[in-house]
């Protein structure tokens, strides 16, 4: 069994179960965030965000999915040391956190055969309890990486490709990005907007992603708040589950 751990921070198509997938390659740049941007065109509105991301240590993330008449939500901490993820789609849901020495998935029974991709033997023995990765396995890195804040980076787009629209966000009068992704194997063809803050720092507001089949809203809050989690009391260690741990 192979886990297919949902990556956190980019909206990508809502045919997606978390609704969100790390991808593009981030503008790095350096010294302080420009926030509002004196002459703002895509490339120095990416730029002065990649800035303000840099310095940023965790982050609050909510996404609503619909895809025809299925709802998928995600709620997220992300931080340095610790993060959590959870994911519902229905009745089913999955939580996955991570820590400095060890990471944890437990859900629903069918969270954990449908949305995770655990067999149905695996759940079994899983039961109740949560899986634990120990830190230095593949299982513990790939879920770490997808919830590290070291991510943050990724969130944005390249800059060939977007666009910044003319009009401000009626709501919170922040710069607006907009591209197209194309269809691949693994996704829809796809149109997203990013609201970027014109205010102290250009950190992500909110991205809406339109498909053929749904849309999806993903928002950003609680920039740099400390994250606290709750490790599981009951555990099976990820060998017991899919053997021999890498």
């Amino acid at each position: 069994m192979t886990f297919t751990p949902r990556s956190l921070i980019r909206s990508a198509a809502p045919a997606l179960l978390a609704g969100v997938l790390l991808a593009g390659v981030s503008v790095v740049g350096s010294g302080v965030a420009l926030g509002s941007v004196a002459h703002p065109t895509a490339s120095s509105v990416l730029a002065s965000a990649a800035r303000a991301l840099a310095q940023e240590s965790s982050v609050h993330v909510t996404v609503a999915t619909m895809n025809g008449k299925a709802t998928t939500s995600v709620v997220a901490d992300i931080g340095k040391k610790n993060s959590t993820e959870t994911v519902t789609s229905g009745k089913e849901s999955f939580t996955i956190i991570v820590t400095p020495f060890y990471a944890y998935l437990s859900g629903t029974p069918t969270g954990l055969t449908v949305l995770m991709g655990l067999t149905s033997a695996e759940q079994k023995k899983v039961g109740r309890s949560a899986i634990a990765m120990k830190k230095g396995t593949s299982a513990y890195t790939s879920f770490e990486q997808n919830l590290s804040s070291s991510a943050l980076v990724h969130l944005l787009p390249t800059v060939t490709g977007t666009t910044l629209l003319a009009a401000r966000d009626k709501k919170t009068k922040g710069y607006q990005l907009s591209w197209t992704t194309a269809a691949s194997a693994t996704q829809t063809k796809s149109s997203t907007v990013m609201v970027i803050s014109s205010g102290r720092k250009a950190l992500p507001v909110d991205e809406h992603v339109t498909t053929p089949v749904g849309h999806s809203t993903t928002t950003f809050t609680k920039w740099n708040e400390s994250i606290h989690v709750t490790v599981p009391t009951s555990t099976i260690a990820y060998s017991k589950v899919v053997g021999a741990a890498s």
